[in-house]
């Protein structure tokens, strides 16, 4: 049967020594790591930013978006809550953190 399956015969080790480009390659793997890194971590950054100074711009008689959807109108503000009225005499109180966006003036017509 041995004329069915072809004989395997391991190949003489080549000479013991670094291999080539072993370097290069450990170099690669660093600058692709560092690029994907600040690809990452750099937009982020800047998106937090952004999001700290539109929080600190943050007045009564903005109309804001919470993170959840609700829209209403700053009536009051302190350093980290915020009274909001959402409907005609409806208030909730609000941490700051729960803004995601400022509305441009005159969205809110029913407030």
């Amino acid at each position: 049967m041995n004329f069915l399956i072809s004989t395997a015969y391991a190949a003489a080790p080549a000479a013991a020594g670094p291999q080539q480009g072993s370097a290069f390659g450990s170099i690669m793997l660093l600058v692709v790591l560092v690029a994907f890194l600040f690809f990452m971590w750099h937009p982020q950054n800047k998106r937090m930013k952004q999001l700290k100074q539109m929080l600190a711009g943050l007045k009564a008689g903005d109309e804001i978006m919470t993170s959840g959807g609700v829209a209403g109108k700053i009536t009051s503000i302190d350093d980290n809550f915020m009274k909001v009225m959402i409907a005609k005499d409806v208030e909730v109180q609000l941490q700051k953190n729960s803004i995601s966006a400022v509305l441009p003036k005159g969205t809110l017509k029913s407030l």
